[in-house]
């Protein structure tokens, strides 16, 4: 791995390990990062995995959580869940300028005993 791709690795890892963890995400307007905000207010996330290709950056991040709000019309189960997350980054002159995540909701709502 080249210096810049190392650089990258470091911006990502610090956006997961500092804002996600800090819930800065959930203070945007994006309704579903609000929606998992409200649903497990104990969640945190954990980088499992970051694969780097120049400004191209894909981390898998587990989400550990309580499920103790209301998520998806599911009403709280304070049940603990495991989620998968994927996040594709694009990092240019050591900022993040694109961001997209997916969320394994296929292997959360059975946990939740979701209906």
């Amino acid at each position: 791995m080249n210096t810049l791709e190392q650089k990258n690795v470091e911006t990502v890892t610090a956006f997961i390990e500092d804002i996600a963890n800090q819930s800065i995400l959930e203070k945007t307007d994006q309704f579903f990062a609000t929606q998992i905000a409200q649903a497990f207010t104990d969640r945190h996330y954990t980088l499992d995995e970051i694969l780097v290709q120049g400004e191209k950056v894909i981390a898998r991040i587990f989400m550990t959580g309580t499920h103790t709000g209301n998520f998806a019309g599911n009403a709280a189960t304070n049940k603990a869940v495991k989620v998968t997350q994927f996040r594709e980054f694009r990092v240019v002159e050591g900022k993040i300028t694109e961001h997209r995540g997916w969320f394994d909701t296929a292997t959360l709502l059975p946990q939740i005993q979701a209906k």
